[in-house]
């Protein structure tokens, strides 16, 4: 059964690292005490996992980091949970490629291990990374992501600004325009919203909704508590 805690952003302003969250990272990693950090999509990868460590040791959770060696498959292999963290999601994705890492992370968690993902780390949850606001500063063999979900995922969604001055796109533009040229639905998740899947159970949750972008189609508004299994299928 796939387990999936996905969430939009790993920081809400006036907020710690993960606070905003915790709760439900809790509850999801059930009685996991140590989990596999991914530091790929950011470049200082130490530092990055021992900032991860620090916020866990406070919840009693060990973590230790995945590396692009031997050492680091025989670890995937035997996790009991994994945390993707975010940065930059083309990096991210660049780095389990080159490493093989890909499809062992796929294989571990199509067979039930805990997926906990942040911003990249949600990203390459979903079918391809298409949708990702990041700047490709890589070019990864190619946009297919871990296909732990059918549809896109768009982190840090940004509403349209009313009366605002700005000539650029709009990110509900932006991902029209995805539509224009691809069928998979888009769930564009708000600060602060998270999607949990537990199996053929596919639930929004956060402190705010989100919105659902398909082709032809205006874009629906989701609350937090909302099911989304129809999506799943």
């Amino acid at each position: 059964m796939i387990r999936l805690l996905l969430l939009s952003n790993s920081t809400c302003h006036g907020q710690g690292y993960l606070d905003h969250a915790m709760p439900a990272i809790r509850e999801f990693l059930g009685p996991v005490r140590k989990f596999l950090f991914v530091p790929f999509a950011l470049s200082d990868q130490e530092g990055y996992a021992a900032k991860v460590r620090l916020r866990f040791e406070g919840e009693g959770i060990a973590v230790s980091r995945l590396t692009a060696d031997r050492a680091g498959q025989m670890a995937l292999a035997s996790a009991e949970a994994v945390f993707v963290g975010g940065g930059n999601t083309f990096r991210l994705l660049d780095r389990l490629q080159h490493t093989g890492l890909l499809q062992p992370l796929r294989e571990r968690a199509l067979g039930g291990m805990p997926y906990l993902g942040a911003s990249a780390g949600s990203n390459v949850a979903g079918a391809t990374i298409k949708t990702t606001n990041d700047m490709p500063i890589v070019e990864p063999a190619s946009f297919e992501a871990l296909g732990l979900l059918p549809f896109q995922i768009n982190p840090h969604y940004l509403d349209p600004v009313p009366g605002s001055s700005h000539m650029g796109e709009t990110r509900e533009e932006r991902l029209r325009e995805y539509l224009e040229e691809n069928e998979p639905p888009v769930v564009a998740l708000r600060e602060g919203a998270w999607l949990h899947r537990e199996g053929a159970s596919l639930r929004l949750e956060g402190s705010v909704g989100a919105r659902i972008f398909r082709r032809e189609t205006p874009p629906e508004e989701v609350s937090p508590g909302t099911a989304l299994d129809a999506l799943l299928a």
